[in-house]
């Protein structure tokens, strides 16, 4: 039984861990771009194929797919909040790393977010054994 929780929450880090960088590094890449793109097919495909955007697109593509064998192994009323946090640690790269101005009243409800997510963290991520007679 705790080998299960801990391979959940292990597998619940990296889906976290894999949304939030694949995002920055994709966020990171659009904002180092320039500017003005035009309507250029070839400027899409070099934004599309810069390293920057390439890396945050393969962390996404991680992403999905440990997220969908997360889905597999927790209830998706526990995922959902617990990987949450995820915006948190954005907001935190946003600002500290992309240098953006983050409102009293987004840091706010990002608070709201680590309350919910610590009250579903405190429940068990798999409750379909228990209702099995």
């Amino acid at each position: 039984m705790w080998r299960v929780d801990l391979k959940t929450k292990l597998l619940t880090v990296f889906v976290v861990l894999t949304n939030v960088l694949g995002n920055f590094f994709l966020s990171w890449g659009m904002k180092h771009q320039p500017a003005d793109l035009g309507l250029s097919p070839l400027a899409y495909l070099r934004l599309i194929f810069s390293p920057w955007s390439l890396l945050g697109t393969a962390l996404l593509i991680l992403w999905l797919l440990s997220r969908m064998t997360l889905l597999g192994w927790a209830d998706l009323s526990y995922v959902l909040p617990v990987t949450s946090i995820g915006y948190v640690f954005t907001a935190l790269l946003g600002r500290f790393f992309l240098g953006e101005k983050i409102t009293p009243l987004r840091w706010l409800g990002t608070l709201l977010i680590v309350i919910g997510i610590s009250f579903v963290g405190l429940t068990r991520p798999d409750t379909t054994a228990e209702a099995l007679p």
